[in-house]
């Protein structure tokens, strides 16, 4: 039978892909937190990873697992683990495969959450160089003997930065880097990111995955291209598995069972049904994101305008390639001096103001008063964050409605 298109199998993904009992199309939501074994040698032998089963839900559910299977398949990966948040992916991640010495390369342009706890991996005896990763010589100009993971966004949140993913793929394959993706800005209807030779990806489910604002999740994905025996960091005890689940194992052993950010049995299930319309909503945000931003652009109200799919961005040809020909639904502008930021968006109408993204409702707030505050007037200066930047999120809605709310805001 020929394979049905993605936006296809991602709403019939549940019942395809984990079988659900009685002719269920969703798995059932699973809420026991403890799992009876008529055999102890079966408990014992799921304990020591020598078979599949679940022990206690902090660890693992048939809820976690059916959703996880579907993350996975979608993102061309062979192992997904799942997260109360999205950070509690990358610190999971983190957390469980390095240690104090380690060296890491990271983009200078990060997420302001992520950064922070990057900066906090700093006092814990791991040594980090920040570079511009739109450009791979940058990450071969730091990269040191003791280098033992590259990370970066493939859309930075909020300059817009894409970046350089095939190359830096390339480079961290010749070289034996771990080379770990955040995709979140672009999930799989955007980028294949086996394609440029991610070898874990992070994700917060929270954001386009659900979609719809009213659930927290994060992933973290093994895509099955890195050799994790080469990899030194891995504990003795977990080298019992197949050679390709060490990472996942260790993160799955001291990232979410030790630091304990499980994800609701409820909360998978929402992620999972939120899964179904990502493609659609993808393309419709995407969409509005790019006449959006062509607004903007010769308003003379507005002064800059950030956003890949503008052919004055400077990664727009990149964008164009890797992104299937979309390019994302975050924007970002400045304004005229002569209009005052806090009454603009006050006088905002349909457009909301608040801090999250990826959602079906376009949302807008300035940035440095906000959710990059805490980095500081030098770190935002480095990441190209002005005083004035204003993020939009692009929603589902109609693109002339957007475009009319800003429009008499901007006349206020």
């Amino acid at each position: 039978m020929k394979r049905k298109k993605l936006d296809s199998e991602l709403v019939h993904a549940d019942r395809q892909v984990n079988l659900p009992q009685s002719g269920a199309v969703h798995e059932a939501s699973n809420n026991s937190v403890l799992f009876h074994f008529d055999d102890v040698a079966d408990l014992e032998a799921v304990f020591q990873g020598k078979k599949n089963g679940h022990v206690y839900s902090r660890s693992s559910s048939s809820s976690s697992v059916a959703l996880q299977n579907i993350l996975a398949k979608f993102e061309s990966g062979k192992y997904a683990t799942v997260f109360s948040t999205g950070m509690a992916a990358i610190s999971a991640l983190m957390f469980s495969l390095l240690k104090s010495g380690d060296h890491i390369v990271v983009s200078k342009f990060l997420f302001g959450n992520t950064r922070s706890f990057i900066d906090s991996l700093m006092r814990f005896g791991i040594d980090v160089d920040y570079i511009d990763t739109t450009k791979v010589d940058n990450l071969a100009a730091v990269v040191k003997h003791n280098t033992k993971m590259v990370f970066c966004e493939s859309i930075a949140n909020p300059g817009t930065q894409v970046a350089d993913l095939k190359n830096i793929g390339d480079y961290c394959a010749s070289n034996s880097l771990l080379f770990v993706l955040d995709n979140t800005m672009t999930p799989c209807v955007l980028l294949d990111a086996k394609a440029v030779k991610a070898n874990l990806l992070t994700t917060s489910l929270t954001k386009y995955v659900s979609g719809h604002g009213n659930v927290l999740g994060g992933v973290v994905v093994d895509m099955g291209n890195f050799d994790w025996t080469g990899f030194d960091n891995i504990y003795d005890v977990y080298k019992n598995v197949e050679p390709d689940a060490l990472g996942t194992t260790q993160i799955r052993k001291k990232g979410l069972r030790d630091i304990g950010a499980t994800l609701a049995a409820q909360s998978a299930h929402l992620i999972s049904t939120g899964l179904e319309t990502l493609s659609m909503r993808m393309m419709k945000i995407c969409e509005n994101a790019l006449k959006v931003s062509q607004f903007l652009a010769t308003h003379n109200g507005v002064t800059k305008v950030l956003y890949p799919g503008l052919p004055e961005h400077q990664q727009h040809v990149l964008a164009k390639e890797l992104f299937n020909g979309n390019f994302g639904g975050i924007l970002s502008f400045e304004l005229d001096a002569s209009i005052d930021v806090r009454s603009f968006i006050n006088a905002l109408d349909m457009i909301l103001s608040a801090t999250h993204l990826g959602d079906n409702r376009t949302l807008i707030l300035p940035v440095a008063s906000t959710i990059f505050y805490e980095n500081g007037p030098e770190q935002r200066e480095e990441m190209g964050i002005s005083d004035t930047l204003i993020r939009m999120s692009l929603g589902i809605e109609n693109a002339d409605d957007i475009i009319q709310d800003l429009t008499q805001a901007l006349h206020m």
